[in-house]
């Protein structure tokens, strides 16, 4: 009895024996026409592995490398994408730096920041005003999600001119001192919980169904 351990070790194993001995058998074909027909039938038995995928392009190009894989890249056949190489599939992907946030407000996110930016480009009218009071209500909400306590509106303010480098300095702005309140931006509101309280109920009475 011949035991796995004594045969030719399998590359993709996942694919197993029988199509590794194709793929074998197909480096023998001396025809250069019949060796591209057998080497298309291997693709068609390796997509049976995920049906599901066999007609997607990308995963197609993906069986194509497995194939010259287990054939040792020694296959001469004409695939329908570039032949892959020994070292090409060896390569290293290139480095990605990590994008670098020394914002300290980073519970504000970026978005935050890139309508401040806007803003600070923006002449003075009224719509530049509006998109100010809009940026410190989205600050103050968000500042309330993050801290789960109270925050004087005087804070968003400092935080707001410090982010925009000093540009925008609302705080001394009459039609600027009271932002919404913790009720308006609806955190932590009477509404929430009774909504989270009905979701609650209709939730256990469909499991008792």
């Amino acid at each position: 009895m011949e035991y796995n351990t004594n045969r030719e070790r399998l590359i993709i194993p996942e694919y197993g024996r029988h199509l590794q001995e194709m793929v074998n058998y197909c480096k023998t074909i001396e025809d250069k026409e019949e060796r591209n027909d057998f080497a298309e039938a291997i693709i068609e038995v390796m997509g049976n592995v995920n049906p599901h995928l066999r007609d997607v392009q990308d995963f197609q190009h993906k069986l194509w490398d497995q194939l010259f894989i287990m054939a040792d890249f020694e296959l001469d056949v004409d695939p329908p994408y570039p032949t892959p190489t020994r070292e090409s599939l060896k390569s290293k992907p290139n480095r990605i730096e990590y994008p670098s946030n020394n914002n300290k407000y980073r519970y504000y996110g970026k978005n935050i920041q890139r309508m401040i930016d806007v803003a600070k480009d923006w002449e003075n009218s009224d719509e530049k005003a509006g998109l100010i009071k809009a940026i410190a209500n989205q600050m103050k909400k968000s500042y309330l999600l993050w801290n789960k306590d109270t925050v004087d509106d005087q804070v968003i303010f400092n935080q707001l001119k410090e982010m925009s480098g000093g540009e925008i300095d609302i705080s001394n702005m009459d039609e600027y001192i009271n932002l919404a309140s913790k009720r308006d931006l609806k955190i932590g509101g009477k509404s929430n919980n009774r909504n989270h309280k009905n979701y609650s109920k209709k939730r256990r009475s469909s499991r008792r169904k």
